[in-house]
């Protein structure tokens, strides 16, 4: 019998040797695309789509640039899902992760070529994998029971995660930003409790953090702008119902006069849904969804703040940071928990007007109010990379068979890391690399880049990328480099 082919006509179909190079090629080549935006002194990239209208997006931020372009082939598509979920899951380390995939894979392709069997490599990377993680948790440093040394620590993770960033002329305000607002937390560890709000205009230093909570919402029209010792109602409710639903049902009457009958059944029905809300005693009703006309006017002449269509995640931290709960139906006011504040008032940011909330129930609430705002273990650079790479290689050492192969090539691949790091710096990295590797065969193990620099940063010429999207048109990739020095654009 002739073979059934089960693929679409024109379908292209790569087998053995020929896929195996695919995926290697496909992968590497997203490794290479970011490697040069690692470390500190990484280069931006200028994102431009070729579509009409399109935006232009300068970053160095690696989950940015993995998400701007599209690709068609598996192994790198694992890649760009890889930094998608350490973006979601870590918010950091998405270009290293993808580099070290890239730098495994790049080594993976040398091994197979040695013949060594794919699972022999697995299990060999397995291996090297949990030694370098014990060999990290042995080299933490734990200062929770001294708080000026716990803070001081909280503060150089900071600088180390914005030094890379858009942020890193301003790293050390918003290092001081930050640190402030988890401690406040008072170890509870709810971030929830820290809400940020981005505003244009001002400068980057303009950034603050709140004492209070801030809501991004308007006041009700001719309700009180100010309310002190608030007692809220936060509600998920539909007020909507004192509009009659004449375009979507079908009403027979013999009049005009009796549309007008029911549309004030309607009005009748939404003054006993207001009425049943202000038994509660309160002075201030906050709704998920929207409050119309009708409804807001009776708020106002009962002398309450009414705000409506507070998002839902708005809502929530509200609710939260008060100490109330979320409540959809006012039969019983006895069982709802109400929210309370000393303090609400409206406040100019800019050229906007916030709701600003102060005097919370949860005390360590805060607010990050960041201005000029752009979507793009503390040892120093290549520290932690070459402890791994250590440990790993003495492992392999002392493992005999085709695995020690494969950790070596782990450990190789962890080295390349301080290595990008270096070229992107401009620093002669060979020299460097080689020295904090003997620097940690000494056991120096808090070593990094920085102890063995001695000379100004070089620039490296800026390069063009042609990268297609996943809608058919073209990303231009720009890289630029952060040096003070006239740019080379190479040609193509």
């Amino acid at each position: 019998m002739a073979p059934v082919s089960i693929f679409k006509h024109g379908a292209d179909e790569e087998k053995a040797e020929t896929a195996r190079l695919s995926s290697f090629v496909g992968a590497i080549a997203i490794g290479d695309l970011v490697k040069s935006t690692l470390g500190p002194k990484g280069m931006d990239k200028i994102l431009m789509s070729g579509a009409k209208g399109a935006t232009v997006t300068v970053t160095n931020d690696g989950a940015t640039i993995l998400k701007a372009i599209g690709v068609d082939n598996p192994a790198a598509k694992v890649l760009v899902d890889m930094s998608k979920v350490q973006d979601d899951e870590v918010g950091d380390g998405t270009t290293s992760v993808t580099v070290l995939a890239a730098e495994l894979l790049r080594e993976a392709e040398l091994l197979i070529a040695k013949k060594i069997h794919p699972q022999t490599i697995i299990s060999g990377w397995r291996k090297a994998t949990q030694t370098a993680r014990d060999a990290l948790r042995e080299a933490a440093v734990d200062h929770s029971n001294d708080a000026t040394r716990f803070q001081e620590d909280l503060l150089n993770i900071a600088r180390t995660t914005l030094s890379s960033k858009l942020l890193t002329h301003h790293k050390d305000h918003f290092a001081q930003l930050a640190v402030n607002a988890v401690m406040r937390l008072k170890g509870s560890g709810n971030l929830d409790a820290i809400h940020i709000i981005k505003k244009l205009g001002g400068s980057l230093t303009d950034s603050y953090l709140d004492e209070g909570f801030l809501l991004d919402k308007k006041i009700g029209v001719n309700q009180p702008k100010r309310l002190e010792n608030a007692n809220i109602l936060i509600a998920n409710t539909g007020m909507d119902t004192d509009k009659i639903k004449v375009f979507g049902s079908r009403v027979r009457v013999d009049s005009m006069a009796k549309v007008a009958d029911i549309e004030l059944a309607e009005k009748e029905k939404m003054k006993e849904k207001v009425d049943r809300i202000l038994k509660h005693g309160i002075n201030c009703f906050i709704n998920r969804q929207l409050i119309y006309n009708y409804p807001e006017q009776l708020f106002a002449q009962a002398g309450v703040m009414a705000i409506e269509h507070a998002d839902f995640a708005g809502v929530e931290r509200l609710a939260l940071v008060t100490g109330g709960e979320i409540t959809s139906t006012f039969d019983h006011p006895e069982l709802v928990k109400l929210g309370r504040c000393k303090l609400i008032e409206e406040v100019m940011i800019g050229e906007d007007t916030l709701i600003h909330f102060s005097g919370v129930a949860m005390g360590t609430t805060r607010t990050h109010m960041l201005r000029f705002w752009t979507r793009h273990t503390q040892y120093l650079a290549g520290c932690s990379e070459m402890l791994m790479a250590k440990v790993v290689t003495d492992l392999a050492n002392r493992t005999p068979g085709k695995e020690a192969v494969a950790m070596e090539s782990f450990a190789k691949a962890l080295r390349m890391l301080p290595t990008i790091i270096a070229d992107n710096a401009g620093y002669d990295s060979a020299d460097l690399v080689a020295q904090l590797r003997a620097a940690h065969q000494e056991n120096k193990t808090t070593f990094g880049l920085s102890d063995f620099v001695s000379r100004p940063l070089l620039c490296r010429p800026a390069f063009t990328l042609f990268c297609p999207t996943s809608v058919s048109s073209q990303v231009r990739v720009t890289e630029t480099s952060q040096c003070q020095q006239t740019e080379v654009t190479q040609p193509d």
